[in-house]
Formats: structure tokens, C-alpha cells, sequence
């Protein structure tokens, strides 16, 4: 249904702001099922995350990975961690957009001498902080969100230093309101990302199709190179190929006619003719078959009537 992108500072009030957000969804008149993706829930720790830019790398893309397994258009993924990458929320935008669904930022703006006030604090109370090098350069890279970048927006700011973060902080009920507003032709302030041809992932059907497809040409052709290896430069008229390939049930009824023999370099160009041809008619009809059976059928057919004509 949406995905949150919680983005801040270390130490800026991200993990609450995400739980007041949950907390608030649950309690709305939609209750929503909601789920929160961070660093604690990959069982990753704070330091042992950012300790260097492989690690840091490693992490964003478990975190990716996850949202991309849990969005949905029943449930609502609030990803808390830093994402304090402009490249990487957009990474998450294209995710929203690939689902067809709602995406909005929720921005906990907070003054780095506060953050780094409030990761001693933590410290003091025996929680886990950051290392004071490892802090300084994640603050130092921190790419503030931009509600006129697409991947920013829309965008709702907290100022937890200066307002105690609950669940109804302002920018919590914004974002509630957003992320739960029914939508009718009236609607024009929520927008459903829509997912293009480059963002839609590939049906399964037609990968296994070009598959099943490519190992039964393939087989065919194999078949047609030995048996005419075996007449020692001779021309077998009638190939058959219920003996070579018997697992195949109906294959013994069909048989190849060629009056020439014909090279493999011919054979490999009319196998990409018809593996073209063949996804050029899945496009305006059904996909080819994904059974090996009836690839190979359709296949041998085909070499029937090319070399017939030639």
C-alpha cells in the first residue's frame, strides 16, 4: 500500500518517530498493517554497519532487498535507518513506483551538536551509540532530503529538539493522513506511483518460456547434426526423432524432410529466427509454451517448412 522512508542524522530521533508513525497507523480508523525495516531487525548492529564503505554498502543493500520482498498494496513498510544517501532514496522511490504504490519521507530535522549530545546521552544510559569517527562521517555525508526531488516528496518534517516526537506530532498526522486517504477521482493531493515498462519485472512464465525454448532448439539441432554426421557425408532425407529424444511422447510421429544436408551454422541461423519470431508473437498474443515438448514441436515444424522452401 506505501512505503516510508524515515531519513535523518545519527541520533536524530528516526527509531521513535518511526514507532510513533506505526503506532499511529495501527490506531487509525484504517488500521493498517504496518511493518518496520531497520538495522535491529537484520540483526546488524550501528557500528558494525557503517564501520567502513563496504559494510555501509552491504547494509543498503539487505535493507533494499527486504523492502523490496515485504511493499505491497496491503501493508505499509516504514524503512528506519539513515538513508541519508540522496541515490539511495531513490533507489527506494523506484521500488514505490515498481509496486504501484504510495511513498512519502518522513524527515526528523535535527542540529548535529544535538545529535551528537543526544549519542553521548545514549551512551550514558547503556544503549548503543556510535563511534565519535564513525559519527562524524556519517554526518559529513548526510544529503539532506529535497521535497522538489520526486524521491523526496512528498515530504514531512519533525523537529523532535524542539517538540517531543508522538504520535500526534503534526508531521506524524500528516503523514497518517496521507498514507491512509482513500482515493476518488476528487483526490488530487496523493499520488499513486505508477510502474513503467523498465521498472516491471519480467513474469516468470515468459523467463521460463525462453528458456524451455533455448535447451529445445538446441536439443533438435543436436539431433539433426548427429544423424546427419552418421550418414558419413550423405543426406539423411527422413530424420526422425523418436529414437534420439525419447522421453518425448509424440516426437516418434514427427519427423524432419530434408533433401540437402544442411550445415549447423544454417541450423543456428533459422534457431534465432524462430526463437525471434516466436517472442514477436508473445507480445500481441499468449507467451510461447513453457513446456520442452511443445517447443520442440513447434520448432521442428517450423525447419519442415523453411527447408522445404529452399
Amino acid at each position: 500500500m506505501a512505503l516510508v522512508v524515515i531519513c535523518g542524522q545519527p541520533c536524530s530521533g528516526k527509531s521513535k518517530a518511526a514507532a510513533c508513525l506505526a503506532g499511529a497507523l495501527k490506531e487509525s480508523e484504517a488500521r493498517q498493517t504496518v511493518r518496520i525495516v531497520d538495522e535491529s531487525s537484520l540483526h546488524r548492529g550501528l557500528n558494525e554497519s557503517y564501520s567502513d564503505m563496504t559494510a555501509e554498502k552491504n547494509l543498503r543493500g539487505v535493507l533494499r532487498s527486504e523492502v523490496d520482498r515485504s511493499v505491497s498494496k496491503d501493508s505499509i513498510i516504514i524503512v528506519d535507518s539513515l538513508n541519508n544517501i540522496k541515490g539511495y532514496r531513490y533507489e527506494l522511490w523506484c521500488l514505490a513506483r515498481a509496486a504501484g504504490i504510495r511513498y512519502c519521507v518522513l524527515f526528523c530535522d535535527v542540529e548535529e551538536n544535538i545529535c551528537r549530545q543526544w549519542n553521548r546521552e545514549r551512551g550514558e544510559r547503556g544503549e548503543s551509540t556510535y563511534d565519535e569517527k564513525i559519527f562524524s562521517d556519517l554526518v559529513g555525508r548526510f544529503e539532506r532530503p529535497d521535497r522538489r526531488n520526486r524521491w523526496d516528496s512528498p515530504l514531512f518534517e519533525l523537529l523532535p529538539f524542539r517538540d517531543e516526537i508522538e504520535e500526534s506530532s503534526p508531521a506524524i498526522v500528516e503523514a497518517v493522513s496521507y498514507l491512509t486517504k482513500k482515493i476518488d477521482s476528487k483526490s488530487r493531493d496523493v499520488r499513486i506511483l505508477q510502474p513503467t515498462i523498465a521498472t516491471q519485472n519480467v513474469r516468470t512464465t515468459e523467463a521460463n518460456s525462453l528458456y524451455e525454448m533455448d535447451r529445445a532448439t538446441q536439443e533438435v539441432i543436436s539431433v539433426i547434426v548427429e544423424t546427419q554426421s552418421q550418414g558419413f557425408g550423405g543426406t539423411a532425407s527422413r530424420i526422425s526423432f523418436g529414437q534420439h529424444l525419447p522421453t518425448i511422447s509424440f516426437l516418434h510421429l514427427t519427423h524432419l524432410s530434408v533433401q540437402r544436408s544442411v550445415g549447423l551454422p544454417e541450423l543456428r541461423n533459422l534457431r534465432r529466427t524462430f526463437i525471434k519470431l516466436t517472442g514477436q508473437a508473445s507480445l500481441s498474443g499468449p507467451p510461447p509454451p513453457t513446456d520442452a515438448d511443445s517447443a520442440k514441436r513447434m520448432f521442428i515444424e517450423y525447419l519442415n517448412r523453411e527447408l522445404a522452401h529452399s
